[in-house]
């Protein structure tokens, strides 16, 4: 029976899912990888979120498992190389939260213009403070959005749709919706925007994109927004701008370290600022988003365990595949890319006279995965240890 564990407390829409696809055995834990039961390392199809360290060293621990979901857009929490050559196909959710991560944007820059964070706090300390000072309008504001994709495409249009004035810089060239304008280079966003949010995958590339250099570029009394990646922004210069009042305020979602759980206390530098908005990543912790991924992801799970699917994996060979006939069975075989393989395969199958109905491969710079439909409902044992023989083997599942 197919083996389903879905750690960190997955949303239960995952459950319909499985369901679906005729999976009953899904076990919901509340508990990271890290302090998992044993018995986990039994599973089929593993979920996880963003708190759970999918290294060489964990990976290896699984007796059985088939593929890896992880329930949230960024996949940095996981080995993907180690994962690829272990043959276990990785997948995320790169669009289900991306209206949630947008909503949450709009609401920082029109609290961190009107103080709402900071009104807040003095009247539950019962100050009564009615006035303008320091409080204005989004309007006619210039937003600079670092990273124009899904997500920053999306707040783009809502900041469009609401009045302000929208430009926009990313490493390539990307069409513009509504009035939203590409600018030719970050420094020339930076120097132009009263509020700058970021939305850029994390990599070598945008590590501290945000720095003491690039803060002092920014107009003077601006606002940063960060509810992408933990590294982007340089911290210690951040909280450096703050003080020296360079920068008016900022928004922030998610750290360069954050506490491995709800029991551990969250240590930054931004803490002592009362108009800095901070949240513990909860950029797509919606209800909707939460059970928008669950879906999402759950669909992608159960159809490469159940038909050898790899449409949309991070970090495979993406074949999208259809069930295949009632009188054909179907082999999947990864393997290191190498010439000859194809044929290796075959010479196997052809000595036990089988036909092969179709055959699909796709390979990337490091495995081929190949998969074979044969007109025959049961497929001998020998022949399965044959191929796993084939020098070069990574996996083989009949499906």
């Amino acid at each position: 029976m197919t083996k389903v564990v879905l750690l960190e407390n997955i949303s239960e829409a995952s459950l319909a899912v499985f369901k679906k696809f005729g999976i009953d055995n899904v076990q919901i834990l509340k508990t990271s990888i890290e302090d998992a039961p044993q018995e986990v390392f039994s599973a089929n199809i593993l979920g996880i979120r963003s708190r759970s360290k999918l290294t060489k060293e964990v990976l290896q621990k699984f007796t059985n498992l088939s593929c890896v979901g992880c329930f949230c857009i960024g996949t940095d929490q996981v080995d993907l190389e180690a994962a690829k050559i272990l043959g276990i196909p990785v997948f995320n959710a790169p669009f289900s939260n991306t209206r949630s991560v947008a909503e949450l944007v709009i609401g920082e820059i029109i609290s961190l213009y009107r103080r709402l964070h900071i009104v807040n706090v003095e009247m539950h300390k019962g100050m009564w403070s009615k006035n303008a000072q320091g409080c204005n309008e989004i309007k006619n504001k210039t937003l600079g959005i670092i990273g124009y994709g899904n997500i920053g495409a999306q707040v783009g249009v809502i900041a469009d749709a609401i009045g302000m004035n929208v430009i926009y810089h990313d490493v390539e060239n990307k069409l513009p919706f509504g009035s939203n304008r590409q600018v030719n280079s970050l420094d020339e966003l930076l120097k132009n925007s009263d509020v700058i949010t970021l939305h850029v995958p994390q990599d070598h590339s945008t590590n501290n994109i945000i720095n003491k250099g690039s803060l002092a570029k920014m107009k003077k009394g601006a606002f940063v927004i960060n509810a992408s990646r933990g590294n982007v922004i340089d911290i210690d210069a951040l909280a450096q701008a703050l003080e020296s009042k360079h920068i008016a305020g900022a928004a922030i979602d998610v750290f360069p370290s954050e506490p491995a759980s709800n029991n551990e206390e969250f240590i930054s530098p931004l803490r002592k600022f009362d108009n800095v908005l901070l949240t513990p990543h909860i950029g797509g912790s919606t209800q909707e988003a939460q059970e928008n991924i669950a879906i999402e992801v759950s669909n992608k799970l159960a159809q490469n365990h159940l038909i050898g699917s790899t449409a949309m994996s991070v970090n495979y060979p993406n074949l999208s595949l259809q069930k295949t006939k009632e009188s054909c069975s179907r082999i999947t075989h990864v393997h290191v890319n190498t010439p000859g393989m194809l044929q290796a395969i075959n010479l196997e199958i052809s000595k036990y006279d089988l036909n092969i109905q179709s055959q699909i491969l796709s390979t990337d710079n490091s495995i081929g995965y190949v998969v074979l439909d044969v007109e025959s409902k049961v497929i001998p044992s020998n022949l399965e240890q044959a191929l796993k023989a084939i020098s070069g083997t990574i996996s083989v599942r009949i499906l």
